[in-house]
């Protein structure tokens, strides 16, 4: 099995396919997305990753050498299913997407701090907020990729480790919905004050990205603004097998 340090040094030959993804997430249409990020807690995206790299990351599932952790969802009640954190560095289609769409995503989550009255404010690029991360003991790596099979799902959750939280993140699918699977579906629900929940399935093509509120966003008021809870799941996966792959911004304690 390769070791961490070979997998660094043969993924550091592969610039042009992370030039391809940076340019993909700069074409897509922020004035839109931003638009739905604020009006709903969720915007989908075109396809950021071809068919083939979608095929290479599910590859490395079973590598031992890319992930830091294996969690069983049955273990935790979280569900039926199980995921695997990557560890440091990062496989580069991983590691370019997490600076790309940080980049893009962070005046939205400023534009969220200052709403909600939160002073915090955070810095223009990814490698500025992780270290931010690490020197408040955050310094385990949250990107991750999750494995359904049939009769597989995904309980209602937020993805918080640490008092330090980047406001949104990102779901990929990387596998073909209605050739490797069918069901699990992309769930949000939304819990507001006072109100009855309200939920959102979220369909998604292989490649597309999903963008949405890790914990809680800033919806307008009659009196300003107010704070509302969101929770995100996959429903069952009646046949096949689901991979996805997430990008959460902070890191872990």
């Amino acid at each position: 099995m390769a070791s961490r340090a070979t997998v660094a040094a043969r993924d550091r030959k592969k610039p042009d396919a992370n030039a391809v993804i940076a340019a993909r997430v700069a074409d897509l249409p922020w004035a839109a997305l931003a638009g739905s990020l604020e009006a709903r807690g969720f915007a989908v995206t075109e396809a950021l990753l071809d068919a083939g790299t979608c095929a290479d990351l599910v590859g490395l599932y079973g590598d031992p050498a890319r992930f830091r952790s294996r969690v069983v969802m049955e273990r935790h009640a979280f569900g039926r299913g199980e995921y695997q954190y990557f560890a440091y560095p990062l496989p580069p289609p991983v590691a370019e997407l997490r600076q790309a769409i940080y980049r893009r995503l962070v005046p939205i989550a400023n534009r969220w701090h200052e709403a909600l009255r939160n002073e915090t404010r955070l810095p223009p690029a990814l490698d500025e907020y992780l270290a931010r991360c690490h020197a408040a003991g955050q310094m385990r790596p949250t990107p991750l990729m999750l494995k359904y099979e049939a009769d597989g799902f995904n309980c209602l959750h937020q993805d918080l480790y640490g008092p330090l939280v980047f406001p949104l993140q990102a779901t990929i699918l990387l596998s073909d919905p209605g050739r490797d699977f069918e069901g699990g579906e992309f769930l949000l629900v939304e819990q507001r004050p006072r109100a009855q929940s309200r939920a959102e399935v979220v369909p998604l093509r292989r490649g597309e990205a999903v963008f949405f509120a890790v914990n809680h966003r800033p919806v307008q008021g009659a009196r300003g603004f107010y704070r509302v809870n969101l929770r995100h799941g996959v429903s069952r996966v009646r046949r096949g097998r689901r991979y996805a792959l997430g990008i959460i911004f902070h890191d872990a304690a």
